[in-house]
């Protein structure tokens, strides 16, 4: 119940000398619309709202896991910021109440704060209310905490109004995150295809390895330390860090407390059971365990560790090491999204490492590449049917066919198929480097001609040497259509429920690598019961043979596709179609709306 009005209160109301306040609150909200970091929101949601609500004490906390973390605040008295730095969402108080009931709490005095929450009532002056709101519908993303003098309470239209500012907080906090969740995937997208370039360009898998941990830095950690099993001796063999004084200091550091092959956790663990471990805070009872001695505790405390993860380097149910990625100065947590990248970059720089031991020419090093870049199946994305086949060339060095299908968050299904000129090292490399950078590319605009726009700008930055044929589909089952373009493709194959088989003409355009060239795209209906098959020209071409004729033989084949099973359908086609005398990879891809 609000309290009565007074005109000397704190907080607002419609009319008189507070119309400015309201306009000073509408303006902070029109503020967060605009704000492109986490910062910028908590400079408006905090100050400038601070200001313009006139409350005695303003805070804002936002929610990591299963706590409510203390973001920034004006006018909290000495003391008080230390003690709710961080607390669990389940405690036991107003702002853990708000988030978890999704709904204001309110209350008017130190009275009803000590029978709701008596261990908070001493952090709360006398004569003072307070107002926990909400940031955000359904799971709300943190809290706005205030207090007023005179035990203000805000009335229905002040309450909807504060309201309204909490929502515009919560959305521009998602906003922030999703944007920067987006870059920092696409970096680390593009930091798997760079990665796989380094693992692919040299047998000395000491100096790959590395160079692979100076790329962690900074795009995925602060600290990288590579680890491995020798001769049952646990070695370490890169330490990166962006200051080189650093790095001298952890060998240095290395050097007076070397790996302890038994340690119960750490990169020890992680190569005895294959299993990652991640920690998204490092606390000071974690570095006491972990400690030798007392100087080895102080030298663990001066790192300033925030958060951690540790990935097996496991290749053929063997772990061979484990990398170890550190955020200290950037005081970011880990997350299960950084995990999945740290766990692939482990899968690929472990099978470089086997190539190194296992195999010494360059020939099977490419095919142990594209076995790593390749998705390893397509068949268990939820609510589509897709279905892969690949065969490498005839001439046993490997080629430069790439394919992917990429669910979105949205509902629709993104798929493409590419061929890299060449064959070899080279060929692999940027194959590797195509398929992460479409689907870093994808992330941001997965309009087909938007991907084929950017990828012409990244071939004139990069001025990457090789030609690059690819056709890019994007699915939209709620519209029953697909939007296509090619870039030097031959255009796919739209296979109707009935059998009848179309072939998805776009106005063709150069080549990637080739002069940008304008990309055009086209549209066809695509319902229930049809199917998309993209295809690379080792399927279909036959020395001294027209390639129209080769193309009609798919066209005609293509009715196999609309069996029930697709993939037994794709393998049948393949084996028609294909003579398999052909030098170049075989690659075919088929999307059914299920």
């Amino acid at each position: 119940m609000a309290a009565p009005a007074d005109p000397n209160r704190s907080g607002f109301s419609a009319s008189g000398r507070d119309a400015v306040r309201l306009q000073q609150l509408a303006h902070v909200t029109s503020e967060l619309g605009s704000a492109e970091t986490i910062n910028a929101v908590i400079e408006a949601a905090v100050s400038h709202a601070a200001e313009a609500i006139q409350a005695a004490v303003t805070t804002l906390m936002l929610l990591e896991g299963d706590d409510l973390v203390l973001a920034g605040g004006v006018g909290l008295r000495p003391g008080v910021s230390e003690r709710w730095h961080a607390f669990s969402v389940n405690h036991s108080n107003p702002a853990s109440d708000a988030v978890r009931l999704g709904k204001p709490v309110l209350l008017s005095d130190r009275t009803e704060i000590a029978q709701r929450y008596g261990e908070f009532v001493d952090d709360v002056p006398e004569g003072r209310s307070v107002v926990c709101l909400p940031l955000g519908v359904g799971r709300p993303v943190g809290v706005a905490g205030l207090t007023f003098d005179n035990a203000w309470l805000p009335g229905p239209r002040e309450l909807d109004l504060l309201m309204t500012f909490a929502e515009a907080c919560g959305q521009a906090i998602r906003r922030v995150r999703a944007a920067t969740e987006a870059a920092e995937r696409a970096d680390q997208l593009a930091f798997l295809a760079d990665a796989s370039a380094e693992l692919a360009s040299s047998l000395d898998y000491r100096s790959t390895l590395a160079k692979v941990a100076s790329l962690c830095v900074p795009v995925l950690a602060d600290w990288c330390a590579v680890d491995m099993m020798e001769r049952d001796t646990l070695t370490t063999l890169a330490v990166a860090h962006s200051d080189p004084a650093k790095v001298a200091w952890a060998w240095e550091l290395q050097r007076h407390y070397p790996p302890d092959p038994h340690a119960p956790t750490g990169a020890a663990n992680v190569i005895r059971t294959g299993a990652s471990e991640i920690y998204a805070e490092i606390s000071d009872e974690m570095l006491v365990a972990g400690a030798r001695d007392e100087e080895h505790l102080r030298l663990s405390r001066e790192l300033n560790l925030r958060s951690a993860i540790v990935v097996p380097l496991t290749v053929r149910d063997r772990t061979l090491g484990a990398i170890t990625l550190i955020r200290a100065e950037s005081e970011r947590r880990y997350t299960a999204a950084d995990l999945a990248v740290a766990e692939d970059l482990g899968r690929r720089a472990a099978m470089a490492i086997d190539n190194a031991e296992l195999h010494s020419v360059t020939r099977d090093v490419a095919r142990q590449l594209q076995r790593a870049v390749l998705p390893e199946r397509l068949d268990n994305i939820p609510g589509w049917t897709v279905a892969a086949h690949y065969e490498p060339g005839g001439r046993g060095e490997i080629g430069g066919d790439f394919y992917d299908a990429v669910p979105l968050p949205d509902g629709r299904l993104a798929v493409f198929v590419g061929d890299v000129m060449g064959h070899g090292v080279p060929a692999a490399a940027a194959m590797a480097q195509l398929r992460s950078s479409v689907r870093a590319l994808l992330t941001i605009d997965p309009g087909p001609a938007a991907v084929v726009a950017q990828l012409d700008r990244m071939f004139e930055l990069l001025a990457i040497p090789q030609l690059v044929s690819l056709v890019y589909a994007l699915i939209d089952r709620e519209r029953s259509q697909v939007t296509l373009t090619t870039a030097g493709h031959y255009p796919p194959y739209l296979i109707r429920g009935d059998g009848h088989v179309e072939v998805a003409a776009v106005k063709p355009r150069r080549l990637l690598g080739a002069d940008p060239d304008e990309t055009t795209e086209a549209q066809f209906h695509f319902g229930v019961g049809d199917t998309l098959l993209m295809v690379t020209d080792g399927l279909f071409e036959r020395r001294g043979e027209h390639v129209d004729r080769g193309l009609e033989r798919v066209r005609t084949a293509a009715t196999v596709l609309a069996a029930p099973n697709l993939a037994a359908g794709l393998d049948s086609l393949v084996a028609e179609v294909h003579d398999g005398e052909g030098e170049d990879d075989v690659t075919a891809l088929a999307v059914r709306n299920s």
